[in-house]
């Protein structure tokens, strides 16, 4: 049996529709008229964009009183994208703004609700050397286990790893990062590690966007706990 890839080709095939796809990749549920701008069409247009998405499994809306936001519709939709992106063109530069944000997404992003870019994949590289991820492998695939030390070092950081292993998603899954073209870490365990560094405020996330800021203290934090040069990652 083989897999229909023309239905998700075909709602992806819409330049409006693959702008909102990636405004989603920062995590947050965005309302139609934000989507509209990002998008670059107008607000009667964007509707039928999300309609579609909706109908077609990528989406889901979230309702808060009389609002509606959009949402990916779950974590494997992001890691399909994050794949995705390593075979499509890269949106082209034509400003220094432009070619500042994305150095900036390549240091460090949300893959979703986890951490991406160089800082992403230096984590989970520090991570495993210092042997508190080990490599497993489960009827879903690969995933990483968390060894007895590395459950002691992340409860130090305020990840629950038992909570984690409840979610019902992947627990730690390795996702190939398309700027870095190497692993950084996903799933629940991704999630909560993300959450924890930004409660720490060694990550911060901007209002608008996927890139995410690393700190003062987050250079300092990164450095000590995982043996991160921020200066040897932006070179």
């Amino acid at each position: 049996m083989g897999t229909d890839y023309a239905p998700v080709a075909k709602l992806l095939a819409v330049p409006a529709r693959s702008a909102v796809m990636d405004a989603l990749m920062g995590g947050k549920p965005l309302a139609a008229g934000e989507l509209a701008q990002v998008a670059g069409v107008r607000a009667s247009t964007i509707s039928e964009h999300l309609s579609a998405l909706v109908d077609g499994g990528l989406l889901t809306v979230v309702e808060a009183g009389r609002h509606r936001y959009y949402t990916l519709s779950d974590p494997a939709v992001a890691e399909a994208l994050e794949a995705l992106s390593h075979i499509c063109p890269a949106t082209p530069v034509r400003s220094l703004r432009q070619s500042s944000a994305q150095r900036s997404l390549r240091l460090a992003r949300l893959c979703y609700d986890h951490v991406a870019g160089a800082v992403g994949v230096a984590l989970l590289d520090s991570m495993r050397a210092a042997d508190w991820l080990s490599a497993d492998l489960t009827d879903n695939g690969a995933e990483f286990a968390v060894t007895e030390l590395g459950a002691k070092q992340l409860d130090r950081l305020g990840v629950d790893v038992a909570a984690c292993r409840r979610a019902r998603r992947h627990f730690a899954r390795p996702c190939l990062d398309w700027t870095e073209r190497r692993m950084h870490l996903a799933g629940s365990l991704g999630a909560a590690m993300r959450d924890a560094l930004e409660r720490r405020d060694w990550l911060r996330h901007p209002k608008n966007g996927r890139g995410l800021r690393v700190t003062p203290e987050g250079r300092t934090g990164l450095n000590d706990t995982f043996g991160i040069d921020l200066d040897t990652l932006e070179d």
